[in-house]
């Protein structure tokens, strides 16, 4: 009688048992991600070295390597400043027009890369509402790398947004309030105690951005002018060889682009363990 009063173990798991569930996920990881990069690997491994290496070391692929990246480096640094700014603003404080201005941050996501090139060619153009003061400065945005790196920042920034507003929510006002009564000025609650925490984020929104910025296409080929040795990104040359039907040369650029870009992130993912575990630390 004790026994049917007893009352039943609540269940441990919502999901099936570990081995589906693993297997579930590899199968989908294979599906999805797997066994498209092992395309790309095995078509390019149909090319001699001479031919691979002569196609991934042209002087117009170099050219495109070093603005794809370099601007890509560019735009994801300044969504990492800008962008904790922002989210620092949307946490911090409180002021009308708020919420528009916190889904306006989104307004990347949503919007057609296409449709976003477009507008900011319209604006930063010579005859553009921007761009026409620009260029009497002396400053020309449209058709330049300058427009290369304007339009990776306006697509990276909600990485950074979104990745650090979290933490600034669950970061605790009492330390910053310790810190204060303690003697710290502003900025030295800034630098010791605020910032720590909110670096783990930055690299990771950082990393996030930089990897969107290195493929992006659409938002770029209309602001770029796509000259050859000036503003022509490595996805557009990517574009160019297939429509060239060289799909091993293009399948060889794009496993450069790959393996660069996962290294980076490893780097980062390995920067981002070595802060948290010095954070425990302290």
């Amino acid at each position: 009688m004790t026994s049917l009063l007893k009352p039943r173990a609540a269940p441990t798991r919502v999901l099936p048992g570990f081995g589906l569930t693993l297997g579930f996920t590899l199968f989908y990881l294979a599906l999805i991600v797997l066994i498209p990069l092992s395309a790309v690997f095995l078509k390019t491994f149909t090319m001699t070295w001479e031919a691979f290496w002569s196609a991934v070391t042209s002087a117009r692929v170099m050219a495109s390597y070093r603005l794809t990246f370099g601007a890509s480096l560019i735009g994801a640094l300044l969504n990492v400043f800008f962008g904790g700014i922002v989210a620092w603003v949307l946490v911090r404080y409180k002021f009308p027009g708020k919420r528009f201005i916190d889904a306006l941050v989104d307004l990347p996501f949503a919007l057609p890369t296409a449709v976003a090139g477009i507008t900011l060619t319209a604006l930063y153009s010579s005859n553009g509402w921007i761009g026409k003061y620009l260029e009497q400065v002396g400053i020309k945005v449209a058709f330049t790398p300058l427009g290369v790196v304007v339009a990776l920042t306006f697509i990276g920034l909600p990485f950074v947004v979104r990745t650090v507003q979290p933490v600034l929510e669950d970061a605790e006002r009492e330390l910053e309030e310790a810190a204060a009564s303690l003697g710290a000025s502003p900025w030295q609650t800034f630098w010791r105690v605020i910032l720590p925490n909110l670096v783990p984020a930055l690299l990771t929104g950082f990393a996030l951005a930089f990897a969107r910025a290195t493929g992006e296409y659409g938002s770029v080929i209309f602001i770029a002018g796509n000259m050859p040795m000036v503003s022509e990104i490595t996805p557009l040359f990517i574009i160019t060889k297939l429509e060239q039907y060289d799909y091993a040369g293009a399948t060889a650029i794009a496993v450069v682009m790959l393996v660069a870009s996962f290294a980076l992130l490893l780097t980062i993912n390995l920067l981002q363990a070595w802060t948290r575990k010095r954070a425990g630390k302290a």
